[in-house]
């Protein structure tokens, strides 16, 4: 008896696919079906993160060939809108249809939208292929984590999840390197094309090691409810992205966006409530750990976005380094939480989850209170510095917020709230994106107005075109300012004594302004580190024993 037990145990966490049945497996077909599945596990995320950072190597690249620069930014939102509205439901389709089912569907989708990326001729039909391989990007974003949920217990799950969390922030470093070696030696469509051989030999390894799906009666989806999210979503990210830049924030367009947004995010709380099998069940916000991680979750990216963001924009703008340059600076930020990430799994059992979530986000908040001492003397190493501090925070916390819903929920709810702590960051971080923005923009329109534009009235009455049109961006969108500091063909077009007036005053400009933005994501850490003083106690499970069954829920909390 058991021996059976055993064989049933080593067959359920060979591969688990959140309930799914099959027969017996011995113990080393148990081994072999792990390994195999961890390795696809690794390259399936490692393809993945990288694509992210590779395509933005190649953006001018790709612009140059097909021209419609106007279209450029519509390569990043297209992936972004179609990846994040997937998230939840592709989480909670794992639980319905099991995870290969799943999961080898978004990599054949990924593989599919990759090809035609590349085989693209014009840039309207890259952003629809691009919207396509989001759709893939967003079914495999969870899906790693879930898998691993399945297979591993608290303590195990915590080191998994960290060296995890090491491989993504591993291949975000090397992205724009691999992705500017491919442009340099071969061309623009390799970046895309490179996705095939190990995307299929991911497919591979993940159909085999996953077990299939047992049925268990008829599937119910909820259509209404993802038309509703979809629809809601997408209007939100829609007005959040083109908010301030393409229109006005009170212009109808944008409004309109809002409304409709507000309205089917209303509509999809009701249907939720009330369908059998929601996409997002609206009775795990009653679970104060769900609530409460995942609102530690979309703070700390809202924050984390501050220094990804404008660090860059600050040492290539003020400090005057090359654009390649500025890379190296946020390049000690992911080695710093690679290494935390893969610490914190093996410490958190021993000082608790709580303990070292509030640890992340205080010593995050000291990396942001150093980025508000940046100035024009500021030297690499020091900046460099600085951004080791906040990768030491991040480290700490991101491995433990997918971790920490595991262990509060059972395993048939696993797809879903590992699935919602990936979404509810992906949108704290594009609230980041416009409320950071938007802090910038409004102090950089206060200081130019007060500090440029009557230095500007003194000039000739010959020069008032370019009077007109500095004193338009000054209160449109002073960022397209701030580029000329990053353009010295652009800043050859003025004359010289104009120059020397106007550049200290827009660094000046710059500088206040961002600490503005490096004050208002301190902020963001801080409240994220005051919610997570409301967590309760979460006990990580211990390893399963022979023939012990699965706990429901996974952990006590």
């Amino acid at each position: 008896m058991e021996q059976a037990l055993e064989r049933k145990r080593l067959g359920r966490t060979g591969g688990s696919d959140g309930g799914s049945g099959g027969p017996d497996e011995t113990k080393e077909t148990a081994k072999t079906g792990n390994g195999l599945l961890i390795f696809g596990l690794i390259i399936a995320m490692l393809f993945a993160a990288l694509d992210g950072t590779i395509v933005g190597t190649a953006m001018p690249r790709i612009v140059g060939e097909l021209g419609g620069l106007s279209l450029m930014t519509w390569l990043t939102t297209a992936y972004m809108l179609t990846s994040t509205t997937v998230v939840p439901i592709a989480g909670k389709l794992s639980d319905m249809l099991g995870r290969r089912a799943v999961y080898v569907t978004g990599l054949l989708v990924f593989i599919i939208g990759s090809a035609l990326c590349g085989a693209s001729q014009t840039m309207a039909q890259l952003i629809w292929f691009r919207a396509l391989q989001g759709i893939g990007g967003g079914i495999m974003m969870p899906m790693a984590m879930i898998i691993i949920g399945d297979m591993f217990t608290g303590k195990e799950r915590a080191k998994w999840q960290g060296a995890f969390g090491a491989i993504f922030g591993l291949s975000s470093v090397l992205g724009p390197q691999v992705g500017g070696w491919i442009v340099d030696s071969l061309n623009w469509h390799w970046v895309f094309y490179i996705n095939l051989p190990v995307g299929i030999l991911a497919t591979i390894l993940i159909g085999l090691g996953l077990k299939g799906h047992k049925s268990t009666g008829p599937v119910k989806f909820d259509v209404a409810g993802m038309v509703t999210m979809i629809v809601g979503v997408v209007s939100l990210l829609l007005a959040l992205t083109f908010g301030g830049s393409q229109y006005a924030w009170g212009s109808w367009q944008i409004i309109g966006l809002f409304v409709l947004a507000v309205v089917s995010l209303v509509g999809f709380v009701m249907i939720e409530a009330r369908t059998p099998e929601p996409i997002l069940p609206i009775h795990l916000f009653k679970h104060r750990t769900f609530t409460l991680i995942n609102l530690i979750g979309f703070l700390m990216s809202i924050g984390m976005f501050g220094a990804i963001m404008f660090v860059p924009l600050f040492m290539q703008g003020i400090v005057g380094i090359s654009a390649s340059a500025s890379g190296t600076v946020m390049t000690p930020l992911m080695i710093t939480m690679i290494i935390t990430s893969i610490i914190g799994g093996q410490i958190v059992h021993k000082i608790g989850v709580k303990t070292q979530m509030l640890i992340g986000m205080f010593v995050m908040a000291g990396g942001f209170v150093l980025l508000t001492t940046l100035n024009m003397n500021t030297t690499k190493l020091a900046a460099s510095g600085m951004m080791m501090v906040i990768g030491l925070g991040m480290g700490l916390v991101m491995s433990l917020l997918t971790l920490a819903l595991q262990e509060s929920f059972p395993k048939s709810e696993l797809g879903v709230v590992t699935s919602s702590s990936q979404f509810f960051r992906q949108i704290g971080g594009t609230f980041g994106m416009t409320i950071l923005g938007v802090m910038m923009n409004s102090k950089s329109d206060t200081l130019l107005s007060t500090n440029l534009l009557p230095v500007l009235k003194q000039l000739p009455a010959e020069a008032s075109g370019v009077v007109d049109q500095i004193t338009e961006t000054v209160h449109t969108n002073p960022q397209a300012l701030y580029s000329s500091l990053l353009n010295p063909k652009a800043m050859a077009q003025f004359p010289k004594a104009l120059l020397d007036q106007m550049l200290p005053i827009i660094k000046h400009a710059l500088i206040d302004s961002l600490h503005a933005v490096f004050w208002l994501g301190l902020a963001f850490v801080l409240l994220g580190a005051i919610v997570t003083l409301f967590l309760g106690k979460i006990k990580l499970s211990a390893p399963k024993k022979k023939g012990e069954a699965d706990e429901e829920p996974v952990a006590a909390v």
